[in-house]
């Protein structure tokens, strides 16, 4: 920039000359008048200024076209020293991409290796997993054609107890009470050969009674009359596999060993005087849980012509989830066994009319929907495929001597309980034919109990609540 300064001085000083001189050529000319000497002078004077101004004018153009030069250079070094920094930045992130880069593509080969040894993981953990389950379904197969198995070895087993208690109740029947010294002429009783299968607890007990009591037989004396077969028969009804031993109650020779009174230690009783909606008693709480089985024993006497109910349990969702009442019945003393209605069978109570003490137990198993009645110790009444694999739900309102239509309520005096009960108890399994003779002879209490006459929680003003030792005591 001074290299063009001083060009454009020099410039300059050759022009003012060189503008003076040919200013000053028309004064020489001698064709024209002599002017004075102060108008030569004003004229040049204005030349001079208007010199000066044409002058200055160049100068400020000079020096502004200086001033956009060195901005335009400042401009430039400073780009330039931007420029510069950004490239070193670049330079600096290249190298940390490419540093970065270098750290990912060995981070993807680490974790391809690592997936091709999860992947053979995986695959080798799926077969593994697919043997467990083919052989956890092989397992579940065998366990439930166990299960099925044991179900009907265990059905066959109650049914081969029960009839052997109902032929070993027979046999006791059939004994007569001999005395001492007394001898009649007849053939020996002579024990049957044991079986040569393996039984059960429960078989093993009753083929240990059953020599006893052809122990004692022999030990007594001969029986009096041998010839005369069992009258009882089993007779198919109609449509519910039920089998009734016809004539059950007088086809049997004799009387059993043990009648109401040598049976004692009862417990409470209760006493339902008269057929009224008031005379009910509540068992609390109910069931717990829901019942698979069911054993329901009791002392009872009846004062009028017809059974009423014995036992009515009522839920949300049905009020006859389980009842005993003989109202609906079709044949007189018999009674409706109903298990989630409208199911239902009629099990034969006849004895129970005579106004005497009896002892009852009605049985039942939703394994192939079993059942026994028990009367006085003797099966009179059995069948299967009622309620087959069924459950009694908890929760409901179970009552004694009244047929509820609602939970808890809409009772109605001709469903009504007339007489007494005692010795009631309530089972969540099966009893065996041992167990409900202990019970009728009054040896012994069945444990397992889940509802007695303890759980009586509230009754009828007229209903009456007395303690007594054996049947025969109780009011």
């Amino acid at each position: 920039m001074g290299c063009l300064w001083r060009k454009t001085l020099s410039f300059f000083l050759v022009f003012v000359p060189i503008y003076l001189h040919g200013a000053s050529l028309p004064e020489a000319a001698p064709a024209g008048p002599r002017k004075p000497f102060f108008e030569r002078l004003r004229r040049l004077e204005e030349q001079f200024r208007r010199f000066q101004e044409v002058t200055l004018t160049h100068l400020q153009s000079i020096a502004s076209n200086y001033n956009v030069s060195y901005n335009v250079d400042v401009r430039f070094q400073s780009l330039a020293e931007e420029s510069q920094a950004v490239a070193q930045a670049v330079n600096r992130s290249q190298a940390a991409v490419q540093k970065e880069l270098a750290q990912l593509r060995a981070w993807v080969r680490k974790a391809w290796r690592r997936g091709r040894k999860a992947d053979t993981r995986l695959r080798a953990l799926d077969l593994t997993l697919g043997e467990r389950s083919q052989q956890q379904a092989r397992e579940r197969k065998e366990h439930k054609a166990q299960r099925d198995a044991l179900q009907d070895s265990l059905a066959r087993l109650e049914g081969l107890v029960h009839s052997q208690g109902a032929r070993l109740a027979a046999l006791e029947g059939r004994l007569p009470v001999a005395h001492p010294g007394t001898a009649t002429p007849g053939p020996a009783l002579v024990p049957p050969p044991t079986q040569p299968e393996q039984l059960g607890p429960s078989s093993l007990k009753l083929q240990r009674d059953r020599q006893e009591l052809w122990a004692a037989a022999e030990h007594r004396g001969p029986r009096q009359d041998s010839s005369a077969p069992l009258q009882g028969t089993r007779e198919p009804p109609a449509p519910g596999s039920h089998w009734v031993l016809s004539g059950a109650a007088t086809a049997l020779r004799g009387p059993p060993q043990q009648g109401p009174g040598d049976a004692c230690s009862v417990g409470s009783a209760l006493v339902f005087p008269n057929a009224s909606t008031e005379n009910v008693v509540f068992l609390r709480p109910s069931f717990g849980a829901a019942l698979r089985a069911l054993s329901f024993c009791s002392w009872v006497r009846t004062a009028s012509g017809h059974l009423g109910t014995l036992l009515s349990y009522a839920t949300e969702d049905n009020d006859n989830k389980l009842v005993l009442h003989g109202r609906d019945s079709m044949l007189p003393g018999s009674i409706h066994f109903v298990i989630g209605d409208p199911a239902f069978r009629e099990l034969p109570l006849q004895p129970l009319l005579d106004g005497q003490w009896h002892h009852i137990c009605v049985i039942w198993t939703s394994t192939q929907g079993r059942y026994w009645l028990h009367v006085d110790r003797r099966l009179v009444a059995t069948g299967s495929r009622f309620r087959e694999g069924y459950e009694i739900p908890p929760g409901g309102s179970l009552v004694l001597g009244q047929e509820q239509d609602s939970v808890g309520g809409g009772f109605d005096s001709s469903e009504a309980f007339v007489g007494s009960m005692a010795g009631l108890g309530i089972w969540d399994r099966v009893l065996v034919p041992g167990e409900v003779a202990n019970l009728a002879t009054g040896k012994e209490f069945p444990t397992g109990a889940i509802l007695t006459l303890a759980n009586a929680a509230s009754a009828g003003q007229s209903v009456q609540r007395t303690s007594c030792t054996c049947p025969e005591l109780c009011p």
